[in-house]
């Protein structure tokens, strides 16, 4: 018995007519009658009444067009199924992001997706961008919004920048700087700075490095902080300024004033994956990524 075989009993049983069920099926009605006649030679049991004026389901007729209903539901989900396997379209990603210094692209990018490839389950973690890269190189999970740019040293990383954000001096509320509305990098060459881990945020130093050698200075960097609220906690007691995506004002912040940078800097943010990861689910979500970035330029 083969499926075509049920497929053309349905056709029969739903119609009661060999005549109508050949048109649809574009079979010449012997070739038709002949196929069903083998059916229930291989069956055993009678599946139709037949007569010159009609066509009925026989008691077994009945019970076996459910089941030839309920086997071709199945051959067609299971077609279905490894089609959108081929394509990607199934199976679970999972992603990581820094809640804490987190903007609006990501439950947008999530919802995009989610309504593109429904059988993608997605599976969130917040981490912080060190753990984020141990993850990605590890394989448990598959992208991360990192923020910046990995350092070179995480060879099995690979990178994008989707988005700049304006960079933003964070200062204590009553620096003498915060008089002013907007600031010149070289303005902060003789002040103490504090920063981010690297134990947390790798890749912080050597961003502020290059972004204060712009206007001739290495920071000199007084106290590091494992955690965003804690870096504004030390720039609230004074013990320096620091830099940071425009961003981080969603954090609570008091004690604390941001002044914009003339000229305008502004700083990467970055996605990053397993440069051996080939999940077709993953490019697809990198894509629709990109495409939403390219979209709000």
């Amino acid at each position: 018995m083969e499926l075509r075989h049920l497929r053309y009993f349905v056709a029969v049983a739903e119609d009661l007519s060999f005549t109508k069920a050949a048109g649809k099926l574009r079979l010449a009605q012997p070739s038709l009658t002949r196929q069903i006649h083998n059916l229930e030679e291989e069956l055993g049991v009678p599946l139709l009444n037949r007569s010159k004026s009609q066509v009925s389901l026989t008691e077994e007729g009945r019970s076996f067009l459910a089941d030839a209903r309920r086997i071709l539901a199945l051959a067609t989900e299971s077609v279905l199924a490894v089609q959108r396997l081929n394509r990607g379209e199934v199976g679970q990603l999972n992603i990581s992001y820094l809640s804490n210094f987190d903007f609006e692209l990501l439950p947008e990018t999530l919802r995009a997706f989610r309504l593109s490839f429904p059988h993608i389950a997605l599976n969130l973690f917040d981490m912080t961008p060190a753990e984020q890269l141990r993850a990605l190189e590890a394989r448990k999970i598959d992208l991360g919004f990192v923020g910046l740019p990995p350092p070179a040293t995480a060879d099995a990383i690979k990178w994008e920048s989707i988005a700049q954000h304006r960079t933003v001096v964070v200062l204590p509320a009553k620096h003498f700087l915060a008089r002013k509305r907007q600031l010149k990098l070289s303005e902060l060459e003789s002040l103490f700075f504090v920063g981010m881990s690297e134990r947390t945020h790798p890749g912080f130093r050597e961003w502020l490095n290059r972004t204060c050698q712009l206007a001739g200075f290495t920071p000199r960097v007084l106290q590091d902080a494992e955690l965003e609220t804690a870096l504004m906690t030390f720039v609230a007691e004074g013990l320096g300024v620091t830099l940071a995506r425009e961003h981080i004002k969603k954090l609570p912040h008091p004690g604390v004033t941001f002044r914009p940078l003339a000229p305008t800097l502004k700083s990467d943010y970055c996605i990053a994956w397993n440069r051996n990861n080939d999940s077709r689910g993953l490019q697809q979500y990198i894509e629709v990524v990109k495409g939403m970035t390219r979209h709000s330029e």
